[in-house]
């Protein structure tokens, strides 16, 4: 949800909403051994990445081997940071409101396969059948609305705007492709589902999903974010680049909506995904339902259901999602088949929860912490890379310069690609992207992979 800043990880976090050596697989959970190296790890990438504070949550098989804070939930007044700290958690807010559709859809009152003039019969669909299931799926084709530019992150964001001037924004313009023919990340499906959800019940989303998704879960912790509110332990939000930390820049919680605006605790976390996995607020047909990747038109499955990446890790099955917003990054990961939840938050725009989140599940599972190659880059791929690229309104550079290839983004401060081998890059000051070029329908864009979700960068003059 966040407008392009200063630092790189921020920059590309944004646009959604990341080594040391390997652990012995025989370390048994729960052991001093592996509590201290996640420690570690958590306090390293915080360091890091000038991270002020950072909540992580553990569970396996059924119990919480870690829940605990890290550094500061509020630098001002020095108060530190707990598994009780409050914070925002950006796009994993999607997953309560796919799971507050499949209530209604359980109940007849919405179709997956309607269409969503249906429910909202003034939204110009240009002549595109949009369905629910494409608002979903991230397969509508309608413009996000995060991806319009400087002008909305410095002017709208930070209004407290209705619905429909919320609507207003993207609704006439071109859609980027016919629903269901890609995938592509989008904000603007998850605020209408949103608005969806308000006309079909006659309640505001904030009301529903606490009435009828958290309060009957006892998550007490979580609710829609309201500046305004008193809430004990609420963690402030901030930037770090250039050696300083500062406030986050303002952002009106009307903008995220059903898209990214509400506040958790990494236990309330945890309790969410445990009584998700037992069909708790829904059936287990629609637990499923959201866990099935989506088909395209053309038959191709992607990788992600219904509010949930399905990416695999490695060899492992999971189900994951980040999130970015103003002065915060979450994420949370259910690996089913090892019957493990790890949920960190930050309270850093950008900051490093993928990356914690993806070693510490490495640690518990007896995985071996990645390295990152520097292989000589071949000539083709580096005459092929060179240029600049445009990603939700954001400008790409990468440039050849003598100590090899740099990727800018933003306007920011390089970072050098190293070349991993088999076309795929790492960018060294931020190593859990993935960056490959992608020759796909013969058009030269960048693919990038940042907590499970590919993001599209095409070439630009």
């Amino acid at each position: 949800m966040n407008p392009p800043r200063e630092s790189m990880t921020r920059r590309l976090a944004c646009l959604l909403l990341l080594v040391p050596g390997a652990l012995a697989a025989q370390q048994p959970a729960g052991s001093s051994a592996l509590l201290a190296r996640i420690d570690s790890i958590v306090t390293a990438e915080m360091a890091r990445t000038q991270t002020p504070g950072a909540a992580v949550a553990v569970e396996h098989h059924g119990q919480i081997l870690l829940a605990r804070g890290f550094g500061l939930e509020n630098v001002e007044s020095n108060s530190r940071t707990s598994a009780e700290t409050v914070f925002r958690i950006g796009s994993v807010t999607k997953q309560f409101t796919a799971a507050a559709i499949m209530q209604l859809v359980e109940q007849g009152k919405i179709g997956l396969d309607d269409e969503m003039t249906k429910y909202l019969p003034d939204y110009p669909t240009q002549g595109n059948r949009v369905t629910i299931r494409h608002l979903l799926t991230h397969t509508s084709g309608i413009k996000s609305y995060t991806s319009l530019g400087p002008k909305f992150w410095s002017e709208s964001s930070r209004l407290d705007l209705t619905n429909d001037q919320m609507l207003a924004l993207f609704k006439d313009m071109p859609f980027d492709f016919k629903p269901g023919e890609k995938y592509a990340y989008n904000n603007s499906a998850f605020f209408l589902l949103g608005v969806i959800i308000e006309k079909v019940t006659g309640m505001p989303y904030r009301k529903y999903v606490e009435e009828k998704v958290f309060q009957p879960l006892g998550l007490a912790s979580s609710s829609y974010c309201d500046d305004r509110a008193i809430v004990p332990h609420r963690a402030a939000g901030y930037e770090a680049a250039a050696g300083t930390v500062s406030n986050a820049a303002p952002l009106s919680l009307n903008v995220p909506g059903a898209a990214g605006s509400l506040c958790s605790t990494v236990l309330d976390l945890v309790r969410w995904q445990r009584a998700f996995d037992e069909a708790r607020p829904v059936s287990a047909a629609s637990r499923d339902q959201v866990r099935t990747p989506a088909t395209l038109n053309d038959g191709k499955p992607t990788s992600y259901g219904f509010g949930v990446s399905l990416r695999p890790f490695e060899s492992h099955r999971s189900f994951a999602h980040s999130g970015g917003i103003n002065g915060f990054a979450s994420w949370l990961a259910r690996y089913p088949d090892d019957e493990l939840t790890v949920t960190v938050l930050t309270n850093s725009g950008g900051g490093p929860a993928v990356r914690i989140g993806e070693l510490v599940a490495r640690v518990v599972l007896g995985m071996p912490l990645p390295t990152m190659a520097d292989l000589p880059v071949p000539a083709a791929n580096r005459a092929e890379l060179v240029g600049k690229y445009e990603m939700s309104g954001t400008t790409l550079v990468v440039t050849d310069g003598p100590q090899g290839l740099d990727i800018s983004i933003g306007g920011g401060a390089p970072g050098r690609l190293l070349y991993q081998g088999n076309g795929e890059f790492r960018i060294k000051t931020m190593p859990d992207a993935i960056v490959r070029l992608d020759r796909a329908a013969g058009a030269r864009q960048l693919v990038i992979v940042l907590g499970g979700s590919p993001m599209v960068a095409k070439r630009i003059p």
